[in-house]
């Protein structure tokens, strides 16, 4: 029998931590024991926030990416996203924070990991046209030649903004893991790529009627953690995190093939404001 060949070493990218393509992203929750950050005497009070907001700030030597928020509800205290091509990098932050003073009275309520990606389901530029075809576009006419340009000229910054983010400066923000179902019946992974693309399609349409509203990012977490995507969302107002997600709930790809973890919601702050807030 012939055995299929193994790649030969040069065929092979060399041993790395960081993506060929994209980042590394992580959630953190933190809850402060207060009992503990009581027992701080008095006197170290204002080095430990300064310590702790130093170790949340951003810098040149730290991650590309860093956000501190305000937790909703008893969840947790404070939430912090983080992204940078090396993971190390990203956990160098988080013990950074572990390591300070007031980092000692943190209780870790939840993290997730995961990685950037550009879904299979991003159209190409002909299957863009074909999708407004589909929307009642008539190939060739000057709207329809005008919104396939458009396309073409956004499509690279698209990619780019599911890679690399940038972070909104939008108040309100939202995180949830998800999975697709395996269920008898109910099983995405067992639909061929056209029915699922049509499906995909189809909640993309929803979502593009938030533009302006609310900016997603969804990651990758299959093979890295207790769930297969993150989803990230940051709105001009909370209204709209409500909005979307009911809006989103009746696309069958959602109502039909998706399961959800627990949601946090909280609110962007600077890491000053955050103390002041949670009253340490």
């Amino acid at each position: 029998m012939n055995r299929p060949q193994r790649p030969s070493a040069q065929d092979l990218p060399d041993p790395s931590i960081i993506p060929t393509v994209g980042w590394h992203c992580s959630h953190f929750y933190y809850r402060f024991n207060r009992g503990a950050v009581n027992a701080i005497d008095e006197s170290q009070r204002e080095r430990s926030r300064t310590e702790l907001v130093a170790a949340l700030a951003l810098s040149e030597s730290g991650p590309a990416r860093m956000q501190t928020s305000i937790v909703s509800g008893h969840k947790a205290d404070f939430g912090l996203m983080i992204m940078d091509p090396d993971p190390l990098v990203i956990e160098k932050a988080n013990q950074d924070i572990l390591n300070t003073c007031l980092g000692a009275t943190l209780e870790a309520t939840y993290s997730y990991v995961s990685l950037t990606e550009i879904s299979e389901y991003v159209p190409t530029l002909e299957q863009y046209g074909d999708r407004l075809v589909e929307d009642g576009d008539e190939q060739g006419t000057p709207a329809y030649n005008a919104k396939l340009e458009a396309y073409e000229q956004r499509e690279p910054i698209m990619r780019r903004q599911r890679l690399t983010p940038d972070f909104p400066e939008w108040p309100a923000m939202c995180f949830y893991p998800m999975n697709k179902k395996r269920k008898v019946g109910e099983n995405w992974f067992m639909l061929d790529f056209g029915e699922r693309n049509l499906l995909m399609s189809e909640h993309a349409r929803s979502g593009r009627q938030f533009a302006g509203k609310v900016q997603q990012l969804i990651t990758t977490s299959v093979g890295l953690d207790d769930w297969e995507w993150g989803v990230t969302l940051w709105a001009r107002n909370p209204e709209y995190l409500k909005d979307i997600v009911y809006r989103m709930r009746f696309d069958e790809a959602s109502a039909r093939y998706a399961e959800f973890g627990p949601f946090y919601t909280s609110y962007i702050c600077d890491p000053a404001t955050m103390l002041e807030h949670c009253g340490i």
